[in-house]
């Protein structure tokens, strides 16, 4: 496993990351969880994300639980807030920020998290407010330091020109089938030392090759999933699946699978400073894992563009 560091902060975090969005805590079988946290560190994985949203806090309950008797300096551990927890509870005010981030840190059974994120941008509430709260937060020693996801490249200026804690992250949609981030959010981004934690950079398993036109998801798949399934509707057609059968043969050539070539195209960017995998399963892990350190040459790079050349994705799902 290789390391980078995460904008100008003094994180260092695994190029491979896990993450726990529709999997740990509800929708992976407990056993099957905790084996996958375990994996990740056995082959090299320190960098866990989470968000007070995954699974209403049981995602961060089960990895709090998972992570206790791990020497707090072995691992870089990430959340976030703004959706909903109750009627009431949502957004990025400063009364949430403290709230939620208190909530989470009791679940997560730490007395500071490395990185608190933004889970969206709040448009209710002042910039000022929520940057205020955020550094006070940071202050408190609460959270080293802090990120967003999914901001554009005008609200991530905003915040910018406020006075207070920066931003060392950003944690954006980005895979071979979703590239809107490389226009305006890599370029901003770069400029202001900010680091990329892309997620679904499989297309939530989509680029892995599992799924085939014309033919059901296999029964242990996400697409096959009640629960996971349903955030896979607008990745699975027809076309997407087109392109990853014309990436099937560079890979092979590469002696790559499907999934680490994705990954490595990913990593390609130097903006990128890790990408965050869901795993059902360790092998998984294990499997994805083995993309860091992959280099991609431009040759190969442009027979992926050419496969990839009609590929355009329609809209970003919520995360």
């Amino acid at each position: 496993m290789r390391y980078r560091r995460l904008g100008k902060s003094a994180l260092e975090v695994s190029e491979i990351s896990l993450g726990s969005w529709l999997t740990y805590g509800g929708g992976v079988a407990r056993e099957r969880a905790e084996a996958c946290v375990h994996k990740a560190f056995e082959v090299g994985i320190n960098f866990i994300d989470t968000a007070n949203v995954y699974s209403s806090g049981a995602a961060e309950s089960f990895l709090g639980e998972v992570l206790r008797g791990r020497p707090r300096s072995s691992y870089v551990l990430a959340t976030k807030l703004y959706f909903p927890m109750s009627p009431s509870d949502h957004g990025l005010s400063a009364a949430q920020v403290r709230k939620q981030l208190d909530a989470s840190l009791k679940r997560l059974g730490v007395d500071h998290v490395d990185l608190y994120q933004c889970h969206r941008y709040d448009p209710e509430t002042p910039l000022e407010e929520t940057m205020a709260a955020l550094s006070e937060a940071v202050r408190q020693g609460k959270t080293r330091y802090i990120g967003f996801s999914e901001w554009s490249a005008g609200q991530i200026e905003a915040a910018l020109a406020l006075p207070g804690e920066r931003f060392v992250s950003s944690q954006p949609q980005y895979s071979m089938l979703w590239r809107e981030p490389e226009a305006e959010v890599f370029p901003v981004c770069a400029r202001s030392g900010i680091g990329q934690i892309v997620w679904s950079p499989l297309a939530q398993g989509i680029l892995t090759g599992k799924y085939a036109s014309g033919k059901p998801p296999p029964r242990d798949s996400r697409a096959a999933s009640e629960s996971m399934g349903v955030f896979m509707a607008r990745r699975f057609t027809d076309g997407n699946l087109a392109k990853v059968e014309a990436l099937r043969p560079i890979a092979r050539e590469l002696g790559l699978s499907l999934a680490q070539l994705a990954l490595a195209w990913v990593l390609r960017r130097p903006e990128v400073s890790s990408a965050i995998i869901g795993a059902s399963r360790p092998e998984q892990v294990e499997e994805n894992a083995r993309a860091s350190g992959v280099s991609l040459s431009p040759e190969i790079l442009s027979r992926i563009d050419a496969a990839l050349a009609s590929q355009v994705a329609s809209a970003s799902p919520a995360r």
